[in-house]
């Protein structure tokens, strides 16, 4: 997959939902009512980071939920790459990139959001065809005023930023016209998750999925 290809499906999967969850999953067996919670709430687009020694067997379980796309988050290296798209993954995410990730995910067919926090790392990523970008971490590297400021310049390039994205400054960034989506974990709490209160979550993912853009 170049990364032109990957860039035009990432596209696709972020203009699903204003909002992609960002999951770090402990337990397996909150995966698939996790999932089911979210997707019912209109968010389909599920990003479980590789984060927890259950991740891979939460991707797989998710994975079955009619409805959802499944994404593996935190993807550091070719070993990571492997493992999440034999779990069922169908994008990938990173925190940054390096040329050895990009090809491992262009050879395995998986599309890419790689991570930028700065002009430099966006045009990087651009002249190797990356379009669509994450923009990582977002509040800490300069927040929606930073993206703003990139999208005269670099008007080719679309964001989904996340890092410290909330209900409170969400709608900051979805105004902008280079995002096409924010990455967060409100939509999915701890509490919420340990109670197994999944029309809370549903509830919650249905005010995500609601925000304009």
């Amino acid at each position: 997959m170049t990364p032109q290809e990957a860039s035009v499906k990432s596209e696709a999967i972020c203009r699903l939902a204003p909002i992609i969850p960002v999951l770090v999953v402990e337990d397996v067996a909150t995966a698939k009512p996790l999932a089911q919670a979210l997707v019912k709430g209109g968010l389909p687009v599920l990003e479980v980071t590789l984060r927890t020694d259950a991740a891979l067997e939460v991707i797989a379980e998710m994975a079955s939920v009619e409805g959802g796309v499944v994404g593996a988050g935190t993807l550091l290296t070719p070993a990571d790459v492997a493992a999440a798209k034999d779990a069922g993954a169908t994008f990938g995410v990173s925190p940054g990139s390096t040329q050895t990730l990009l090809e491992a995910c262009e050879e395995a067919d998986l599309p890419l959001l790689p991570g930028a926090a700065s002009a430099s790392e966006a045009m990087a990523l651009l002249e190797r065809g990356y379009t669509v970008q994450k923009f990582f971490p977002a509040e800490a590297a300069g927040g929606a005023k930073l993206l703003k400021s990139l999208a005269s310049p670099l008007p080719q390039i679309r964001f989904c930023p996340t890092g410290g994205v909330s209900p409170t400054n969400a709608t900051d960034y979805l105004s902008l016209p280079n995002v096409l989506c924010a990455g967060g974990s409100w939509v999915a709490p701890n509490d919420l998750i340990a109670n197994g209160d999944w029309d809370g979550i549903t509830a919650l993912a249905a005010e995500a999925a609601a925000l304009p853009r």
